[in-house]
């Protein structure tokens, strides 16, 4: 019962009641900047390469028997006439009770606004279309009909509470502009975006009355690469994220040292307000980067999943060109 009571209280937490859809319903991770198609359109393609490939996989409260899992996959494609496309897939399951949310959307971004010495000053301008689909496991739920206060639960009861819905699809779209600084041998390259998830409000079929909608997702997020000397930059960024009444608010900073000629060491932490700690390492080599994160939660819903904690791990990999365009380095606006 414990479980189910915690279980419970963190599908609240996540996606509100079922009769009103108030409370964030979306994943969230804590290395948002190296899964650009999850945090803003507008990144569609903003590196000076071929393509690029970004995974990554979140574990949530493992403590609980059934822990929230999100694994995410994107690509994308750069082309010669600032039109820059991509594709990505999220999946999240939760729970004993089978909830499962996937996404897959197209997205599209516009970088051919340039300017300022060698055009590096840059705004892109991106859009997302896709599918949202979740659903229910009505074969592992139970219901308090199915409870004898003597005897305790008897899965061969039936139970009389009836469930019209197991699973929803939607189409859904977003958009996002994104400004960043990609000069070379600048001392601050500053990056900055907003972007909306849900601007055709989906509806939400398991609302009470099967007409709520999905409320809409702002996200606002910046930073700024500091290059310190050579061998060392700093980049603190932070994030402002808000759906519904929920809301979520993370500042950081991840150091990078350059060790070799093909291998950086990278090092930092976000602090969540009111919920967590995330610790974060990782390297990059050639045309990958790897990177691992832990959350170390601080709120009182830490202490109700018995200090159950969060980590995330992460992979990218660029295809390079054959040939470097005059830049020496381009200064991308994330990992």
């Amino acid at each position: 019962m414990r479980k189910f009571y915690r279980l419970a209280m963190l599908l609240w937490v996540m996606g509100g009641s079922f009769n009103q859809l108030h409370a964030q319903i979306d994943p969230h991770f804590t290395q948002y900047y190296v899964y650009p198609a999850w945090l803003n359109p507008a990144l569609t393609g903003a590196f000076d390469e071929q393509y690029r490939v970004s995974g990554i996989y979140r574990n949530q409260w493992g403590n609980i028997s059934s822990p929230f899992s999100t694994p995410g996959i994107s690509l994308e494609f750069t082309t010669e006439k600032n039109i820059n496309v991509g594709v990505s897939v999220l999946n999240q399951t939760a729970g004993n009770g089978g909830y499962n949310y996937t996404t897959a959307y197209g997205n599209v971004s516009y970088t051919g606004v340039r300017f300022g010495r060698n055009e590096t000053q840059r705004i892109t301008f991106g859009i997302q279309a896709g599918l949202i689909q979740r659903r229910w496991d009505r074969s592992k739920l139970t219901f308090g009909d199915q409870w004898n206060p003597i005897t305790g639960y008897n899965p061969g009861s039936a139970s009389q509470d009836l469930i019209t819905r197991t699973s929803a699809g939607t189409f859904d779209v977003g958009a996002g502009i994104m400004y960043f600084d990609a000069e070379p041998g600048k001392k601050a390259n500053v990056f900055a975006g907003f972007s909306t998830a849900h601007l055709t409000r989906p509806e939400d079929k398991f609302s009470a009355n099967g007409e709520g909608k999905i409320p809409m997702r702002y996200t606002a997020h910046a930073g700024v690469r500091l290059t310190i000397n050579e061998m060392f930059s700093l980049t603190p960024n932070l994030l402002y994220a808000r759906q519904g009444t929920a809301q979520e608010k993370m500042v950081g900073a991840y150091a990078t040292y350059k060790a070799t000629s093909e291998v950086d060491l990278m090092l930092g932490a976000n602090y969540r307000f009111e919920d967590a700690i995330s610790p974060f390492i990782g390297f990059t080599y050639k045309n990958m980067v790897l990177g691992a994160s832990y959350d170390i939660n601080t709120s009182d819903l830490g202490k109700m999943t018995n200090g159950a904690n969060s980590f995330e791990i992460s992979l990218t990999f660029i295809g390079r060109k054959a040939t470097k365009t005059p830049e020496i380095e381009f200064v991308c606006p994330r990992l």
